[in-house]
């Protein structure tokens, strides 16, 4: 098998084998192994040294040992690994995409030039280079014909193609990478892990200024409707993300929160809204309302006209 295959042949087919083994075994994500571990990069290398070395100390022990042979063993071995060299299909097909003529057979295309003893050579072009100019020219009229007459699909079609799908695994990461979110793109959490969450990180940070109960001491109330910075779960959240008013306001908590905490806190301490603690600090700032909230009418805001109307209205309806 050895003489059967030769060592240009055999060394690449080991050593992808190994590579092909190493990639298989090595667990590296999305990139190649070799990659990712720089140590896997030199073993590598230093296995294609190793298999190089072999086929070179084998073939100088082959050499070696034939010279140590008598006449007659000596003679034995050439004829049995010229017998077993005589497979060559490989160079067989070599030659046959090349197209050349043999060196015996030369003498048929000599052209008659002659520069300085030089002599020119009437080689048809390879096969494979024919074969293939004639498939560039088909593949060429297919593509004419698809994009250009048919008005197929194109660069930017592609492109849209690729930011929809873009877009939508954007958001089917965001949904799972809760540390994405920002101010803009916070939502208010209602899960009772979440909202566990948020109160361990008030406990944890907020309590020194806001008491355990949220009703304020060197901080705000956070049981009221009124609100300094906003209310909402986003004002909230920039609040907690950004800090409070210069130079009296908290400090800003991204420094030592990762987003996804400042969601659970921010969503934890809307929650307190309503409640009664036990040492209300008095309202400061402003009574916020949701703009997105759907509105609603309250008594106040009826005017006398209006509720006559409608007293007007239910007495005919009970004549009626």
């Amino acid at each position: 098998m050895k003489n059967l295959v030769p060592s240009w042949i055999r060394v690449p087919v080991v050593f992808f084998i190994i590579f092909g083994a190493v990639e298989f075994f090595i667990d590296s994500g999305e990139k190649p192994a070799f990659i990712e571990y720089p140590a896997v990069l030199l073993f590598l290398l230093l296995v294609l040294l190793i298999l190089i070395a072999i086929e070179a100390i084998v073939g100088a022990l082959e050499n070696v040992m034939l010279y140590k042979l008598d006449e007659e063993a000596k003679a034995r071995f050439l004829a049995e690994k010229e017998n077993s060299l005589k497979f060559t299909w490989l160079q067989d097909t070599y030659q046959k995409l090349l197209g050349q003529k043999p060196v015996e057979e030369e003498g048929e295309i000599i052209l008659d030039h002659n520069y300085d003893g030089i002599k020119e050579l009437d080689n048809n072009l390879p096969p494979w280079w024919v074969y293939s100019f004639y498939i560039s020219i088909i593949f060429a009229v297919v593509y004419l014909a698809r994009f250009h007459v048919f008005d197929g699909y194109n660069q930017i079609d592609e492109l849209e193609t690729e930011l929809a799908d873009a877009r939508i695994s954007l958001e089917e990461y965001k949904k799972t990478a809760k540390d994405l979110v920002d101010f803009n793109t916070v939502t208010l959490l209602t899960d009772a892990a979440d909202l566990k969450a948020g109160q361990a990180i008030f406990q944890t940070n907020c309590v020194a200024c806001h008491m355990a109960d949220g009703g304020g001491g060197i901080g705000p109330n956070l049981t009221d409707d009124h609100w300094i910075l906003g209310g909402g779960i986003k004002n909230v959240f920039k609040t907690v993300s950004e800090g409070g008013r210069s130079g009296k306001g908290m400090i800003a908590w991204k420094a030592l929160l990762k987003p996804a905490e400042m969601a659970q806190v921010a969503s934890y301490l809307l929650t307190l809204q309503g409640t009664t603690p036990a040492n209300p600090k008095a309202a400061e700032g402003d009574i916020w309302v949701d703009e997105n909230a759907p509105a609603e009418v309250t008594p106040s805001e009826v005017t006398p006209a209006e509720a006559m109307e409608v007293n007007t209205n239910d007495m005919v309806s009970a004549d009626n």
